[in-house]
């Protein structure tokens, strides 16, 4: 039987780098196929050339048998080639319905027909059993959201081959879930789906096969059945990773950093009460929609609070803006790092030490020297690799630039760190990484509240676990209560 599609010597230049040297191999029709390695790998940029988005600089792709040239994504979806991007690449402007139809809007006497368009998009949303309210901008939706838009319109297009660029990245553990059981369906009707993930439990969960690129090379291709996941993080990383998580810090708790009594956004989350000392991890669990951002965003002066007290080393405080939370010693890490945590064309060092301006400058002039000491210091510390702080930070990978938004906060001695989602989209050697960060900075005395959907990542870090359901404190759980059964049960309210 013919492979759904073959890649053959494809290499790809961009200035000063070589993102894929030579690679070959082939994807079986029907199945799930894992594409696997860490950020700069080559990855995106292979379903880029696969969904027309690129042209190989050499090499050929062959799409059931034929060889096929595209040159854009419109060709490469007439020949049943779609994608869904790691970063939404909708408009967000436009409502949830045009942005389905969009290429191909129904029309009636040369008028778009509204009526027809709702119903497309309604159509297409419920092929992965989603209902949206499709008359709604698209970017007045969560990510969660627009991310399950960008699926719907890949799938409803009629692609016969689709590519995953991370798809679950913005997705709660019941939206993935979903996600799981749509690309279930589509392999049993015979859909090739290409898979790129770093997430190791989904790639064993989903993938028929795993291919592994390393530093634009093709390594090699393994059946995931029976492939163990140490053997595939070496394939990865070229060397063993002894631990994916560091072991749950066991150190003493110490003063009082932070207290929420009753705490209450309207809308958004209700009565939330909890406490934060230094050495301590405190998890938040809960579905999408739960409160777990906004609580973030309330603390850190983004979102108004309604009603509750907070209090700071014990001390009431108001906290209106984020700049009163910086003087607070408050630092936030967001979700959506590409539109809150970093300003793309400025440099890693200009990122860096945004927050501590004011410190480093003399008579309202920055001492450059001075800056350029400090993000020596938290390159080192952070292990931020190349020319990361040198370089707009648009084009370093997701780890490095998740790594500069941590490091913003140190260099700027915050003690509370709002942690939300820190290691969405990087790679596995990443991500251990910012693991073993994590439990430093809890030892050296910070107070770290971590928000993930990762239920691994929440239960192997924390020191006690807060669940959110439905805007309120559903629970609180010390460690050695905790597991993913349990939570998960807290989270759905059964």
């Amino acid at each position: 039987m013919l492979p759904a599609v073959r890649f053959e010597g494809i290499t790809k230049r961009f200035p000063g780098v070589l993102a894929l040297d030579d690679v070959t191999f082939d994807i079986a029709a029907g199945t799930c196929h894992a594409l696997c390695g860490e950020n700069g790998a080559g990855k995106s940029t292979l379903g880029r050339i696969l969904a027309g988005i690129h042209l190989p600089d050499a090499g050929r792709l062959v799409i059931h048998g034929a060889p096929v040239r595209f040159g854009s994504p419109r060709d490469a979806l007439a020949a049943g080639v779609g994608m869904v991007h790691q970063e939404l690449a909708f408009c967000e402007n436009l409502t949830v319905a045009e942005n389905l139809c969009l290429g191909a809007m129904p029309a009636r006497r040369g008028l778009v027909s509204r009526h027809e368009m709702a119903r497309r998009a309604g159509a297409m949303l419920a092929v992965i059993e989603t209902a949206l309210d499709v008359s709604r901008p698209l970017g007045e939706l969560p990510i969660a959201q627009r991310q399950m838009v960008q699926i719907a319109a890949a799938v409803g297009h009629g692609a016969r081959i689709i590519v995953f660029d991370e798809p679950t990245s913005s997705l709660s553990e019941v939206e993935a879930g979903r996600l799981y059981d749509l690309i279930g369906r589509l392999t049993r009707r015979g859909v090739t789906c290409i898979y790129v993930s770093h997430r190791m439990p989904e790639v064993f969960r989903l993938a028929d096969a795993v291919s592994v690129l390393r530093d634009g090379r093709y390594v090699g291709t393994r059946p995931a059945q029976g492939l163990a996941p140490a053997d595939l993080v070496q394939m990865m990383i070229g060397r063993g990773l002894t631990e994916y998580f560091p072991p749950q810090a066991k150190g003493a708790r110490g003063e009082e950093l932070l207290r929420v009594e009753g705490l209450t956004a309207a809308g958004k989350f209700e009565s939330v009460s909890f406490s934060l000392h230094a050495g301590e991890i405190v998890g938040v669990a809960g579905l999408m929609g739960a409160g777990r951002s906004e609580l973030a965003h309330a603390l850190f002066g983004l979102t108004p609070v309604t009603a509750g007290k907070v209090f700071v080393q014990g001390k009431p405080v108001h906290i209106p803006s984020p700049e009163v939370a910086m003087r607070l010693g408050l630092g936030l890490v967001p979700e959506d790092r590409k539109r809150q945590g970093i300003i793309p064309l400025l440099s890693g060092l200009a990122n860096l030490s945004l927050p501590t301006l004011r410190r480093l400058s003399r008579m309202s002039w920055v001492q450059r020297p001075a800056e350029r000491e400090l993000g020596r210091e938290f390159s080192d510390r952070l292990r931020i690799r190349g020319s990361g702080l040198a370089s707009a930070v648009a084009g370093l990978s997701g780890g490095n630039q998740q790594k500069i938004v941590l490091a913003r906060w140190l260099a700027a001695r915050s003690r509370i760190l709002l942690l939300d989602e820190p290691t969405r989209g990087v790679d596995v050697g990443a991500k251990a990484e910012i693991h073993a960060l994590i439990g430093r900075l809890a030892a050296e005395g910070h107070g770290v509240l971590l928000i993930s959907s990762e239920l691994p990542e929440i239960l192997s870090l924390s020191s006690r676990i807060l669940v959110l359901r439905g805007g309120r404190l559903a629970a609180e759980l010390p460690h050695q209560q905790a597991s993913q059964e349990n939570l998960l049960r807290h989270m759905a309210g059964v």
